[in-house]
């Protein structure tokens, strides 16, 4: 039984988005890397956020929104150790798929690195940014919106995804 795995590029264009590849995802392997440790290590900065923005306490207090509100604190500490779950599981998952960009082995570090960046931009689009953002009205608050930081985060990991996905150079001579 033979496998192939693209180990090695054959183009100096090959070699340069690989080379890209790996870094950007090292990069964003880093990023979450530091955010995981740091509410971990700081829990309480972060936990505050969560249970303001859950709390809509700081929205401008419409009657139609206020309902959706989560007020109980266990909820609101429940939700935000499920955030620094999935945080460190992406990490994880980005660090591996560095790895994995750093041996050359391009097609399983693809895979890996795209469910990483996808991890991430489920939890900061469709958690922080529609969730946090306009289900609890985030967007309100002066005082508790992370909505730019989301979409950086976000846009980010679509960046990088994007260019592990682009496509592979032709060989100096090779047809088109």
């Amino acid at each position: 039984m033979t496998t192939t795995t693209s180990r090695t590029t054959s183009t100096p264009t090959d070699r340069a988005r690989t080379t890209a590849a790996t870094v950007l995802t090292a990069t964003v392997a880093l990023y979450i890397t530091l955010v995981a440790f740091g509410n971990i290590t700081d829990f309480g900065t972060n936990q505050q956020f969560v249970r303001h923005v859950l709390a809509m306490d700081t929205t401008f207090k419409d009657e139609d929104l206020m309902w959706r509100a989560v007020t109980s604190e266990w909820l609101q500490d429940a939700a935000y150790v499920a955030i620094i779950a999935w945080e460190t599981v992406s990490a994880l998952v980005l660090l591996a798929g560095t790895w994995l960009w750093i041996r050359r082995d391009e097609a399983r570090a693809r895979q890996v690195s795209t469910y990483g960046l996808l991890m991430l931009m489920l939890l900061f689009g469709g958690g922080f940014i529609a969730i946090g953002g306009e289900w609890f009205a985030m967007w309100q608050s002066g005082d508790w919106n992370g909505l730019d930081a989301a979409l950086r985060v976000f846009v980010l990991s679509g960046i990088v995804l994007i260019v592990q996905y682009l496509p592979a150079g032709r060989a100096p001579g090779g047809d088109a």
